[in-house]
């Protein structure tokens, strides 16, 4: 349901069904394979599997557990049906770029993995840049991207390497999910927190004044991207569209309570695709 709900909220359009079934499967990915790196996979494993993606090689996970074996597979077979689907509607294919966006992906869970590892702490600067890629907002809005058909000049495609507004979503989402108001479903391996690098470098701060200085950021971030999606030199408006409700999805989606549970969108949910209204 929550990952399905990513994709109903960034594309709203009703006649992008099929469109919001293959990003459910790009976003699938981001939240299974983050937990390979949190929770199962070892150091030397991680590794391999970092230097299997950025090869795009399928053979070359010998050594590896069956389970990331699958995860390379489905990460390769998606990648080329979604890749196939856009090529035969727009006459372009998007593979270098995608793949390109899941290795910066896992190059960025792996830093993680080797700090929290080895128990080196980052500065609250380094891990934010690094957990602004990591979030996976950049993956949701590059397949966004080329859903929606854009992307048909070479320029457009250098534009969604690294535009501003996909870091300053990636910061509102990475920020919140940091705010840590309750623990992610089962989370029992390395994650770590803004919040708790930044009282690192802070001695002696209060948790209470931390939390608000990650609220400022929020709100500073939240500025920054209205004005982005405001600039004539931005993307086409819904794909600024899709950023913006990805960073309003952003409050409920982190909302979970002392059950690991998300209430608040389970009545979302409910109200969106099975309560009628009457005429």
């Amino acid at each position: 349901m929550k990952w399905y709900i990513w994709s109903m909220a960034c594309l709203t359009d009703p006649t992008l069904s099929e469109k919001r079934i293959d990003l459910t499967k790009a976003i699938s990915l981001i939240y299974v394979i983050d937990d390979v790196f949190d929770v199962y996979g070892s150091l030397d494993e991680l590794t391999l599997f970092v230097q299997a993606v950025e090869r795009w090689d399928c053979g070359a996970s010998g050594g590896l557990p069956d389970y990331i074996k699958l995860c390379l597979k489905a990460l390769d077979d998606i990648t080329n049906e979604i890749c196939q689907k856009v090529h035969k509607k727009y006459g372009r294919n998007p593979i270098d770029s995608l793949r390109k966006a899941w290795k910066i992906l896992f190059q960025a869970f792996l830093v993680e993995a080797r700090w929290f590892g080895s128990g080196k702490s980052p500065t609250a600067k380094e891990y934010l840049e690094n957990g602004i890629i990591s979030s996976g907002v950049h993956i949701v809005l590059v397949h966004i991207f080329f859903l929606l058909g854009l992307g048909s000049t070479v320029r457009e495609v250098e534009m969604i390497d690294n535009p501003s507004i996909i870091s300053t979503t990636g910061a509102i989402l990475r920020l919140w999910d940091d705010l840590g108001s309750a623990k992610d479903e089962n989370q029992d391996g390395n994650d770590g927190s803004y919040v708790d690098c930044y009282m690192k470098e802070h001695q002696g701060i209060k948790i209470e004044s931390a939390r608000q200085h990650v609220m400022d950021m929020i709100s500073d971030a939240w500025k920054v991207l209205n004005r982005q999606c405001l600039s004539r030199e931005s993307f086409s408006m819904p794909f600024c569209k899709a950023s913006l409700n990805i960073a309003r999805m952003v409050p409920l989606m982190y909302c979970y309570d002392e059950n690991q549970h998300l209430p608040s969108l389970d009545e979302y949910m409910k109200s969106l695709l099975y309560q009628s209204i009457p005429m």
